[in-house]
């Protein structure tokens, strides 16, 4: 019979989604060691691994992609997209269990066990009910998706006695507001069909599976959320349920931000003393600190995208080499840009670069990096940790992914954003209202689809604008009054606090 507790952490989507979790998942195998502590994401975040399990934390991966767009499948149409997407899905979900079942085996559950998620691991809600586990959720942002409009109405119109248990239940039991701030896609027949056909669960969570009838007997406490922001920036309004804990932002370990591995080894060696270099790089990719120390005492604008160009966003990297072409011709400033490894782009600038070394221009083609624009432009396709990297930059252009948002935010380093999907309007909206960014660039602003030579000089036109909005007096200074405030923040350690203190009530 087991005795020793699990817990699980499981966090599916993009690195932004995932990571912040994993570093959370760390922290608590390091402090909690007499948990046995699991972590179940994407295959595709293998690079985690090594890092998790030097904490004691066990990696399971799922074959599932991060981020399944359209344009992945060359020659789909919609309907084998939709059939593609529902068999990945259905595969996902099987992975899931049957991981879930790996992990607790045939035992009882302990009172002590946990399952942590984020909100694109709603299969750990089901899976936590079925093993009889307290369910936490975490995420680095507020919740990305809203309930549409009928909601309600459709609610209490098909489950008028749940609605009505809902709404009546004391503010420390799970209650409507839990289910129209996160809880709502859980009641919906994707995930209702799931449960009853898959899990033999009552479709609706909260219903016996027998009479469908709400659990007055025994009602669950309001759910545990925590936000991985801070309250210095992000308001949090009375309507949010009584149980969401706002924690600070969720920074990830120095040494996992690194994609060559010698350079994070290098890293943490000269952090503890232990390594005597004044070389923060290793060899192979000592150009970008080379980089940064020739337009010294300037500051390069930092320029990334992260995911989105693998999310599909990015049909035309000729266009966006362009208008930063276009951008460096009207402007004094040096860029720098991290291409993510998306691969499109990485052979556009390559070609770029070739036809500016047949011109005999000042490109440069190295293993690490390439120059363009007579060495204005510095493109790099690794990862370096930004805490490094921003204050070294002017400002930061970027898509407002929460990671990047908060990176920037830390350092005092004003910011552009150009958001493309779910958080990263809140946050590209909530930077300019704060004062720390100019207004949001539209989307065609930065990622042109059209490369003739109006477009561009349009969109050029707007980046430079913003640019030297963001470089005013005034958004410098408010960018460093905020990074003043959090800077004492520990938004980790605190994430751990709360999982203790939740473990022990």
């Amino acid at each position: 019979m087991r005795t020793t507790p699990i817990a699980v952490f499981m966090a599916f989507g993009t690195k932004g989604d995932v990571y912040p979790i994993a570093a959370i998942a760390a922290a608590f195998a390091c402090e909690m060691e007499q948990y046995d502590v699991v972590f179940i994401t994407h295959s595709a975040h293998e690079s985690l691994k090594v890092h998790l399990e030097s904490k004691g934390v066990a990696f399971f991966p799922v074959s599932s992609p991060p981020v399944f767009a359209p344009h992945n499948l060359a020659g789909s149409n919609e309907k084998s997209f939709s059939l593609l997407k529902r068999q990945i899905t259905t595969d996902h979900r099987r992975e899931c269990v049957s991981i879930v079942e790996r992990v607790f085996g045939d035992d009882s559950s302990l009172e002590s066990d946990l399952m942590v998620i984020n909100f694109f691991a709603l299969e750990g809600w089901s899976l936590a009910e079925l093993f009889c586990i307290r369910c936490v959720v975490a995420a680095p942002y507020v919740v990305p998706y809203s309930a549409p409009s009928s909601f309600e109405r459709k609610f209490k119109k098909e489950y008028p006695i749940l609605y009505r248990y809902l709404c009546e239940a004391p503010a420390d039991k799970v209650g409507w507001n839990d289910v129209i701030h996160w809880m709502w896609p859980l009641f919906t027949e994707e995930w209702g069909s799931w449960r009853s056909l898959e899990l033999s669960l009552s479709p609706c969570p909260f219903t016996d599976p027998v009479t469908g009838l709400p659990v007055w007997h025994d009602r669950p406490s309001s759910p545990l959320l925590m936000y991985g922001f801070s309250k210095e920036v992000v308001e949090c309004p009375g309507y949010w349920p009584s149980s969401v804990r706002v924690c600070g932002f969720w920074f990830l370990p120095c040494e996992w931000q690194f994609s060559c591995i010698r350079c994070a080894e290098i890293s943490v060696l000269a952090s503890s003393k232990l390594l005597n270099t004044t070389d923060e790089f290793c060899p192979a990719h000592i150009q970008l600190p080379s980089f940064l120390a020739s337009v010294s005492p300037e500051k390069p604008i930092f320029i990334s995208l992260s995911s989105i160009g693998s999310m599909g966003y990015m049909s035309n990297p000729k266009a966006f080499l362009q208008l930063l072409g276009r951008v460096i011709n009207i402007s004094s400033h040096q860029f720098l840009l991290f291409t993510a490894g998306y691969e499109p782009l990485d052979t556009t600038i390559k070609l770029f670069a070739e036809k500016e070394l047949a011109l005999s221009e000042q490109s440069q083609l190295s293993g690490d990096g390439v120059s363009l624009f007579g060495g204005r432009l510095f493109c790099f396709s690794g990862s370096i940790p930004y805490n490094w990297l921003f204050p070294r930059c002017a400002a930061v252009i970027h898509h407002g992914g929460s990671g990047s948002t908060a990176a920037a935010l830390h350092s005092g380093t004003p910011q552009i954003l150009c958001p493309f999907c779910l958080d990263q309007f809140y946050w590209a909206e909530r930077m300019f209202w704060i004062g720390v960014a100019p207004e949001p660039l539209k989307r065609n602003h930065l990622i042109p689809d059209n490369d003739e030579d109006f477009h561009i000089k349009e969109a050029a036109d707007a980046v430079v604008t913003a640019i030297n909005s963001a470089l005013s007096v005034e958004m410098r200074k408010r960018a460093l009054d905020i990074s003043e405030k959090i800077s004492f923040e520990d938004g980790v350690s605190e994430a751990v606090r709360i999982l203790k203190e939740e473990l022990s009530g």
